[in-house]
């Protein structure tokens, strides 16, 4: 995620916004399978090879211009996937965040061809590194209609299939993550009207489809693939009114607006680890939209934030994203590998902290140069110059006990 004022990888839109329109009415829909109850042994398993991750950005929807984005590809990660998990290795990061792009694999309704994934199948083989897979990463086929309901037997459909490819390559202990974000992208998409299919009044009805989708795709691939481990990331935020009086009260709605999502998936048992996606725009005024500063009175550490969510749902956790531009890389490095910490230590089962994303890329909506990550655009051997301060940070904390 970018952090000039506009937020989240060129998203083109501050956070202040994220979670209100019209998505803080409540959802309705059928209860999803009450199959999906987790034994108390997988409860308490960490099944995270590293506590330190890196993310590769992996977004594939239509940015205001109409362009298909593929970030995957702009990055070359698609054709240096061994080499970038490799790197990954090397610095004894184990875990991953990586994408499987659904336009390219769903050919047809109802066909799948996976040719797009081949290389980043073969290179988890090669390396040894484990990957979370985001199954929908923003993006989906031109004939793909989110604000229906044929939306949600589409997806799960298609997320099954690709998680029992994914499984007969590489076996069956998967760990998914089946939708990104449902509450900013149900916002982006069917409020604020800036992501594909770029709706004003449609945030309510695409956020109950995402949530009955990844509901009826745990269902599916459960059935398919009983070993597998999901997660679900959501913003984790701060709002706090402008001034006293009448703002405080829309500010404490705008804030708890972010439970939205994980209340309904949490209310049909369809919970197993929750990602928080963390960044430097997560806490601001309401309703001037100011960001607040982090040595600002009213700023609220991160690792509260973190275990306010531990006390609501009971569920490990991890830092799905965390990251900042330019050379405020390491200090805000430092600053969130700290507060996950700070977070353990008062109880709270954060298991991972995910760098997002480890390799920079292009802006989604102006194609610039987003110096975000730990690695950069690749040359012409396929080498990508790592950013210095940003790598000694990352070696100065390996040490750190990270378990519990």
């Amino acid at each position: 995620m970018a952090f000039t004022q506009i937020i989240d990888h060129e998203r083109g839109v501050p956070r202040s916004d994220t979670f209100l329109g019209d998505d803080t009415a409540d959802i309705t829909g059928p209860a999803c399978n009450k199959n999906i109850h987790l034994s108390n042994s997988l409860m308490s398993e960490n099944v995270l090879n590293s506590f330190l991750m890196g993310g590769f950005e992996c977004s594939t929807h239509r940015n205001r211009s109409g362009k298909r984005l593929d970030m995957i590809a702009a990055t070359r990660h698609d054709e240096l996937a061994e080499a970038d998990y490799a790197r990954l290795m090397r610095l004894g990061i184990r875990t991953a965040r990586d994408g499987v792009r659904w336009h390219l694999i769903e050919v047809e309704p109802g066909r799948y061809d996976f040719a797009s994934l081949t290389k980043q199948v073969a290179a988890v083989r090669a390396t040894g590194v484990q990957i979370i897979w985001d199954i929908f990463h923003y993006g989906f086929p031109e004939d793909v209609d989110v604000t229906t309901p044929d939306f949600v037997d589409r997806f799960a459909s298609f997320a099954a299939a690709t998680c029992e490819f994914l499984a007969s390559e590489l076996g069956p202990r998967l760990v998914i993550c089946p939708v990104n974000e449902i509450s900013f992208f149900s916002w982006a998409a069917g409020t604020a009207g800036v992501f594909y299919p770029f709706k004003k009044k449609k945030g309510r009805v695409i956020k109950a489809n995402l949530i009955e989708a990844a509901c009826a795709s745990i269902a599916l691939i459960r059935e398919r693939i009983p070993t597998v481990r999901w997660i679900f990331t959501e913003p984790a935020i701060h709002v706090v009114p402008s001034a006293v009086g009448s703002n405080k009260r829309s500010a404490e709605r705008y804030r708890r607006a972010q439970f939205e999502a994980l209340d309904e998936l949490y209310a049909r048992d369809a919970l197993d680890i929750i990602g928080l996606n963390y960044y430097i725009h997560n806490q601001w005024r309401h309703p001037s939209r100011r960001p607040l500063p982090l040595d600002h009175a009213e700023y609220r550490p991160p690792h509260e934030i973190f275990l306010e969510f531990y006390s609501r749902y009971g569920r490990p956790m991890i830092i799905s994203e965390t990251g900042i531009e330019d050379e405020r890389r390491p200090e805000w490095f430092r600053f969130a590998w700290g507060e996950a910490h700070a977070a353990r230590e008062r109880g709270v089962p954060i298991d991972g902290l995910c760098l997002y994303p480890i390799v920079n890329h292009p802006g989604w909506e102006d194609n610039r140069h987003c110096h975000n990550g730990l690695w950069d655009y690749a040359n012409s051997n396929g080498d990508r110059e790592a950013y210095a301060p940003l790598e000694s940070a990352i070696r100065e904390v390996s040490e750190t006990p990270t378990r519990s």
